[in-house]
């Protein structure tokens, strides 16, 4: 009983955790919508053994499509996926993501194929049959013991790819208890079929430890603020919209909380500093393809949540923001003797822009001058 409890608990907060990355402008990106995937997984399969422990199968057959469907296998892609859309948009653009699904599709494929027959008696599959999907189903299980080995490892090959270096140690760690966890699931099978041993015990202790990386994640991930780093906005987060009943509720509770964000988000704010020395640093702004999208998937947070930073913060918006870096740096080119022989259009488009209107109006806008009345005035100032 107390068992099945911490597993409930467990199940419970995963699914709980899992709607927070996926709804919260605080942790909604692409990478995290991968690990919200990957804790929902984990909590589908720590429901499955729930499952099995009350003998709800017996109790409702038809539920043995959920017990059937591995979704083992999605674990480790889920995982991997959370890695890849963090790393460096040229190792990302490489991965054939596709490919990783495959293995979860075969095997569902084969037993909703049995379970058809078995479960629901919409057909009869003849001996013949039985006997290949026998095979598929050995195949299915060579497919698990060698390839979620085999993406757990090539995700810690693509650690080092990580555009926030900052955040390694935190992955790795996250990537070991996974792969802890599966690689003594796969074990675990390993024993059971060649030495027929009873791996119940075994099984409830993984999942037990499953249970346990959930409590870490929602743990390290939200509380020790590596998926999002703003604490104000996490604690108000966590204390407001979680108790939020039902959708009209929660509409006019979200603004609030917008509003009560935007009162706490101050230049201290973790993610600004990170954007600013992006600027000042990285030079970003001289992308010309720059947008608001690609800023807030190199920061790990959602379009909404930078606006709601820059506006905040600047009281300007995103474009206007980045457009003062820029025309920051065409002033600093007029007056670097290096660049006396550019025209001003030419400093305009390396410094970002991407056309003489948008650098002129932006110019103006910055210093109250054209460019070209802004340099005149400089010749004249160095001239007296």
């Amino acid at each position: 009983m107390i068992y099945t409890t911490l597993l409930n608990i467990a199940i419970f907060q995963g699914i709980v955790l899992g709607l927070i990355i996926l709804k919260s402008s605080l942790f909604n990106s692409q990478s995290n919508k991968y690990l919200a995937y990957s804790i929902f997984t984990l909590s589908l399969l720590l429901l499955n053994l729930v499952f099995e422990i009350e003998d709800t199968y017996t109790s409702f057959p038809f539920l043995r499509f959920f017990d059937d469907v591995e979704t083992a296998f999605l674990l480790p892609v889920f995982i991997f996926l959370f890695i890849i859309n963090r790393a460096d948009d040229a190792v990302k653009s490489r991965q054939k993501v596709y490919l990783f699904f495959i293995p979860f599709a075969y095997s569902a494929v084969v037993n909703i194929t049995a379970d058809l027959d078995s479960v629901t008696g919409l057909y009869k599959i003849p001996e013949f049959g039985l006997k290949i999907i026998d095979v598929l189903n050995q195949i299915a299980l060579i497919l698990a013991l060698t390839f979620i080995p085999f993406v757990l490892l090539y995700s810690y090959f693509m650690i080092k790819h990580l555009k926030d270096k900052q955040e390694t140690k935190w992955v790795i760690i996250l990537l070991s208890l996974v792969s802890t966890l599966l690689f003594s699931w796969v074990i675990t099978i390993l024993i059971a079929l060649f030495f027929q041993f009873d791996i119940s015990a075994m099984m409830r202790i993984l999942a037990l430890f499953g249970a346990f990386l959930i409590h870490w994640t929602a743990y390290f991930g939200i509380y020790k603020y590596k998926l999002a780093k703003d604490k104000n906005s996490i604690y108000n987060f966590l204390n407001t919209d979680l108790a939020i009943a039902d959708n009209t509720t929660f509409s006019i509770s979200e603004n609030n909380c917008k509003e009560e964000n935007r009162e706490l988000i101050t230049a201290a704010n973790l993610y600004f500093q990170k954007l600013e020395l992006l600027c000042k640093q990285d030079h970003i702004y001289t992308d010309s393809t720059l947008n608001r999208e690609k800023v807030a998937e190199r920061l790990g947070i959602s379009t909404g949540y930078l606006s709601q930073i820059v506006n905040a913060i600047t009281g300007d918006n995103f474009a206007n923001y980045i457009n003062q870096y820029r025309v920051e740096a065409v002033k600093e080119m007029i007056l670097n003797a290096e660049f006396e022989n550019y025209n001003l259009l030419t400093m305009g488009l390396e410094s970002g822009f991407t056309s003489k209107t948008t650098f002129y109006n932006a110019f103006k806008k910055v210093t109250g001058q054209t460019p070209n009345e802004y340099r005149n005035t400089q010749k004249i100032s160095s001239i007296l």
